[in-house]
């Protein structure tokens, strides 16, 4: 009698704990469930600029959202002094670039009250192609680079470049005005001359793409991404910088020895959106957190870890 109730005792108390413990877990499962609703955000993030940079945002606001489902991440892609415009005049929360923000540009964010945070994203190895049937260039130097690509009153012919090359007429493409890489490529081989009035322009690196692989004597240049994408149809040249020719690759970009040609890539970030919107902020986290996968994902170079880990502190730092 007393076994029995002993054992009667026994299971009434593991009865009591066990449902104790469901309870215990449930009202943890609920206020967890909870913690997790109360994340869930909602709102606009805008954001337009570099078409280079347009892979990696649009992968990451792809993922983002179906995350934070509540959030709708709109990417433009208007170049990146389109998205300077925009974005000094406050119309957008961030505006990717390919190249720093210019001083004028600085200005007019100042004239506009907008304060902003540069963060970068990854590095970029500006890639100059060729059609796959061209099967006389095997690399270019940079005064080549310059003698093709700057307006000097001739009709360019690859003879005029290196004795025994096609005497046919180059075909030109390049990114428009408004676009970073335009700029960097300016910068670094044109010099601030005119570029040779013959290029096709487009802000849309497709529309290169397309150009260069559609005529036997066609050349242009974008970003690494572009390239990698599109390289079962077009030809990478190797550049000479002075040690020789260097094609672009992820580890000859990443050891900065892709020389003139390699950059980073960035994007800015309004600061009063950053306190003001939420969703902003927490965008920008995941993005720093996430950037160098997406990067290498769309075809970029991922930055030091240390480099992200140092923009996390400075985001930190302006909620």
């Amino acid at each position: 009698m007393k076994k029995f109730k002993f054992l009667a005792l026994t299971a009434m108390a593991g009865s009591v704990l066990a449902f104790a413990t469901a309870c215990g877990n449930d009202a943890e499962k609920t206020e967890k469930e909870g913690d997790q609703a109360a994340e869930q955000l909602e709102g606009e993030v805008k954001m337009d600029g570099s078409s280079t940079v347009f892979p990696i945002m649009e992968a990451a606001a792809e993922e983002y959202m179906a995350t934070q489902p509540g959030v709708k991440v709109s990417v433009g892609v208007s170049g990146t002094g389109g998205g300077f415009e925009k974005f000094t005049k406050g119309e957008t929360d961030f505006s990717n670039a390919s190249r720093p923000i210019k001083d004028e540009e600085k200005q007019a964010a100042a004239d506009g009250g907008i304060e902003f945070q540069e963060f970068q994203l990854a590095y970029d190895g500006l890639s100059v192609v060729v059609n796959k049937e061209n099967d006389w260039v095997d690399h270019l130097t940079i005064d080549e680079l310059k003698k093709m690509w700057v307006e000097d009153g001739t009709v360019k012919k690859w003879s005029d470049i290196r004795p025994g090359w096609p005497d046919e007429e180059i075909k030109f493409f390049s990114p428009g005005h408004d676009s970073g890489t335009f700029d960097y490529f300016d910068e670094v081989i044109l010099d601030g001359a005119e570029i040779v009035k013959k290029a096709q322009l487009s802000e849309d690196d497709n529309v290169l793409v397309q150009g260069v692989t559609g005529d036997k004597n066609a050349i242009g240049y974008f970003g690494y991404a572009y390239y990698l994408e599109n390289k079962d149809k077009l030809k990478v040249v190797p550049i000479d910088g002075g040690n020789g020719p260097v094609e672009p690759t992820n580890e000859t970009i990443e050891k900065g020895e892709y020389t003139p040609l390699s950059r980073p890539l960035f994007t800015y970030v309004n600061v009063k959106s950053l306190k003001e919107k939420p969703q902003v902020y927490d965008y920008m986290q995941y993005l720093l957190e996430n950037a160098g996968d997406f990067a290498e994902e769309v075809g970029y170079v991922r930055l030091p870890q240390e480099k992200y880990d140092e923009q996390l502190k400075t985001l930190e730092g302006l909620k």
